[in-house]
């Protein structure tokens, strides 16, 4: 099946690319070819899965199973994109497994919600902010783990080498910035076009989804100001964007799971 064929890759990139690192038996330039490698299959082939999926004779299915592989997948497209770029190997460790579990989780279980083929251009164009917000909010999340065992590895004296496995702290602040600084933007446009289009949020089940996601945009706001005009670093850092994300979570998957998987809502 393709879904266990993509997960198995993922997974096999991970593999290859960590043991490599943790011998040092490779330079830098082949071991991001043996993750790109294996990882960029998996993307292909998680592509194939989602659009069999996602597209149906009615409209695109954004069920709970269908909208997490989905937010998966861009997330591992957009680490692999910047790869080329950048250093970011680490968040693979992160989201290559993410990606396999929900690849299984889609084979497992069904799930349906249907946006109407016909759907308002502005509702589209808000369903695709909404998409790349989240998945490069959960980059952000996960850039923000990998920054707090570091720097619980370097109070608690962890090896030298262990602690090379990973850039230097003021790279890996700067690059969560980054990513925050981006998905707050496509966030902030999410929900702009979310209040044009929407119009009645109690009817639609979504005035708690839009309070957990106007109070993690508010986070955000915080922590990018804290940043550039205090200079906020470490473990402020991490807390905030993490407990954003934590809002952000229970706005779009925490309802979907109760309207859909609980409730049976749609």
């Amino acid at each position: 099946m393709l879904n266990l064929a993509a997960a198995i890759l993922y997974l096999t990139a991970i593999l290859v690319w960590g043991t490599g690192k943790v011998r040092g038996t490779a330079e830098a330039p082949v071991l991001r070819t043996r993750l790109l490698v294996p990882g960029g299959l998996a993307l292909i082939l998680h592509a194939w899965v989602l659009y069999a999926s996602l597209f149906t004779a009615n409209g695109l299915n954004l069920g709970f199973y269908n909208a997490l592989s989905l937010m998966t997948w861009f997330a591992a497209l957009l680490i692999l994109a910047a790869m080329l770029f950048r250093s970011v190997e680490n968040l693979t460790l992160i989201f290559f497994p993410a990606a396999a579990l929900s690849l299984i989780l889609e084979l497992a279980f069904s799930s349906e919600r249907i946006v109407a083929a016909g759907a308002p251009l502005g509702v589209r164009a808000h369903i695709a902010l909404s998409i790349t917000a989240y998945a490069l909010l959960t980059i952000a999340a996960g850039q923000a783990l990998i920054l707090a065992v570091q720097e619980r590895m370097l109070r608690r004296g962890q090896p030298v080498q262990a602690i090379r496995l990973l850039p230097p702290l003021q790279i890996m602040e700067d690059l969560l910035i980054q990513i925050l600084a981006g998905g707050f933007f496509f966030l902030s446009l999410s929900l702009a076009t979310g209040f044009m289009f929407v119009q009645d949020l109690m009817s639609q089940h979504l005035a708690h989804k839009t309070v957990f996601a106007v109070l993690a945009w508010i986070i955000f706001a915080v922590v990018l100001a804290g940043r550039w005009a205090r200079g906020w670093r470490g473990h402020r850092l991490v807390s905030l964007t993490l407990g954003g994300f934590t809002l952000l979570l229970l706005a779009y998957f925490g309802s979907k799971f109760v309207l859909e998987l609980v409730l049976h809502r749609v």
